[in-house]
């Protein structure tokens, strides 16, 4: 059995403030109480209040729950005890609930100070009959000494998780973690601050304009927005820049998106221009479809395991999708097969298309199950509390002719979009023409080179040292006339 250890604050190296935590502004907004608290504890005690014991931040992955945890106890001038979840258990039994123990011992001794728990679904999920004795110690320990304390002794804890839903209910009950905050993914305008934040440590040129990449980067946490500012670094240094360019910026945008490039890939001549159609097929009916997530660029060169894509980013976030947009997108979906078809032949038509049909039937059995978008079946959810989240088991939960019947209302719906976007194609040969001669020559085209193009202009062409970038792509996101606001994802086709 291993001797007694001893728990000491993390020492920080430099102190983190909220002011170093940007884009979750509701979130400090609920921790701000608690550091009022550490740094009055009296102010509060003399009415009787009592703040909660333990603070859950949830949220998805790399939005800032520990960063935000230490900004507390930096703003208190705390100590600050960081422990992992998965820290607790050893091979050895009674560890985990020996070192919750000690933890808790220490922490009250140094008492204002904060206790962070990280990853805490490590030992914190739901127990079930089956489980070892020894496998709940340590979750039974963590709930005996939340009991045994009380929130004007000054301790905080904090605890922070991806799934919250799979937390024990005795440990989210009210005098335990009985506060739980939010921590999710930033907007444009948090993306914004957060950019700002991070670039302080380096050196950024006057031209760039980081509202641009906040607009072309939804769906990314802090820690990808950190990455990407890195990515530019190391790219500006190795080309001897003195400082990061806006090229720069754009070069990692596009790799974290799209991948990296695969420029030493060995692409028939033949293969390129039926890339280069199956992606102008897309493209174009993006542009011209009603409701379509705005186009950011189009690209043939091949980029982890696909020979060509075209990127649509949303110009504004948004939270709920109309009808027409869902139709939109299965619509763009088909374009790359209908413009196989309509160019080569339906005998000549390519595997390429079999990441597009997926994501097509997917939407269009979402719409169907799900939204009640469906005429056929009308305002009725298919999906109930005992099937939602278990994916294909909805579908097998149906009887057979239920099955049938959505299946049938899927195939039509996918039928009437591939011959919306095959039309519309047909309409627009010339432009579609066009657009793949430019994109064999050029192989990556920005919004505005696609718009110059299919409006029968030449683009100027660039060189290598500009990353594929046009010089005429300075504005990445520019919404087509009757387009609605976009969804609040890339759409990667």
């Amino acid at each position: 059995m291993p001797g007694p250890s001893t728990v000491e604050p993390s020492e920080v190296q430099h102190r983190i403030t909220f002011s170093d935590v940007q884009g979750v502004d509701e979130a400090k907004g609920e921790l701000e109480e608690i550091v009022a608290f550490l740094k009055e504890p009296k102010q509060f005690m003399e009415i009787g209040g009592k703040l909660p014991k333990g603070i859950l931040l949830f949220g998805p992955p790399g939005t800032g729950k520990t960063h935000l945890a230490r900004a507390v106890a930096g703003e208190a001038g705390v100590p600050f005890f960081h422990m992992a979840a998965s820290e607790f258990d050893e091979l050895f039994v009674g560890v985990g609930a020996r070192r919750v123990r000690e933890l808790f011992a220490a922490a009250k001794k140094m008492a204002p100070c904060i206790v962070f728990i990280d990853e805490l679904d490590a030992v914190g999920s739901k127990r079930n009959s089956r489980d070892q004795t020894h496998a709940r110690q340590t979750l039974n320990q963590l709930l005996v000494e939340l009991d045994g304390f009380s929130s004007s002794e000054g301790v905080i804890l904090i605890a922070a998780t991806n799934t919250p839903e799979s937390l024990d209910k005795a440990l989210t009950r009210p005098g335990r973690f009985d506060r739980h905050v939010s921590v999710p993914l930033p907007d444009v305008r948090g993306r914004m601050r957060i950019l700002e934040v991070h670039s302080k440590t380096v050196s950024i040129s006057r031209d760039v304009d980081m509202h641009i990449i906040a607009r072309g980067t939804p769906g990314f946490s802090g820690a990808d927005l950190a990455n990407l500012v890195n990515q530019a670094a190391l790219k500006a240094s190795k080309e001897g820049a003195k400082a990061i360019r806006m090229g720069d910026l754009e070069w990692a945008k596009d790799r974290i998106i799209m991948g990296a490039e695969r420029r030493t890939a060995v692409i028939t001549e033949s293969s390129k221009r039926l890339t280069a159609y199956h992606e102008g097929g897309h493209t174009l009916v993006a542009m011209y479809s009603s409701g379509a997530m705005p186009l950011h660029k189009v690209t043939i060169i091949p980029r982890q395991g696909a020979l060509g894509l075209t990127v649509q980013l949303p110009e504004t976030d948004k939270y709920t999708h109309t009808k027409r947009e869902l139709l939109a997108r299965i619509d763009v979906c088909m374009g790359g097969r209908a413009a196989e078809e309509l160019i080569y032949g339906p005998d000549e038509i390519t595997t390429g298309a079999s990441n597009d049909l997926e994501k097509a039937t997917d939407i269009a059995r979402e719409m169907i199950m799900s939204f009640g978008m469906s005429e056929k079946f009308g305002p009725v959810s298919l999906v109930t509390e005992a099937t939602a989240g278990q994916g294909g088991s909805i579908m097998s939960s149906l009887s057979p002719e239920g099955r049938k019947a959505v299946e049938a209302e899927v195939k039509q719906m996918l039928e009437a979009s591939y011959s919306r976007a095959f039309n519309l194609l047909k309409s627009r040969i010339v432009e579609l023409h066009r657009l793949v001669d430019a994109l064999v020559e050029h192989e990556t085209l920005g919004l505005d080179d696609i718009k110059v193009v299919v409006g029968g202009g030449k683009i100027k062409k660039w060189d290598d040292d500009h990353s594929g970038q046009s010089g005429t792509e300075k504005s990445h996101v520019v919404r087509i006339p009757d387009n609605v606001p976009p969804s609040s994802a890339p759409a990667r086709i």
